[in-house]
């Protein structure tokens, strides 16, 4: 290792231990809005399938 690629290591170490990354702090809302999403995506999907299964239903022949 040569005194230059040292050198850069050693900046970027003390710039990183100077300014750490943004931590994410969305945690469990993040995690209820997934699950809203998620439950309302299953009750339009289920109204659909309602809505069609009717439909053909009343229109098989009797």
């Amino acid at each position: 290792m040569n005194l230059k690629t040292l050198t850069r290591t050693v900046v970027g170490l003390l710039l990183l231990l100077r300014a750490p990354a943004a931590r994410d702090e969305r945690g469990l809302s993040q995690s209820t809005e997934n699950a809203i999403l998620l439950a309302g995506a299953v009750t339009v999907a289920v109204i659909v399938l309602g809505v069609i299964t009717a439909y053909v239903t009343s229109h098989l022949p009797k």
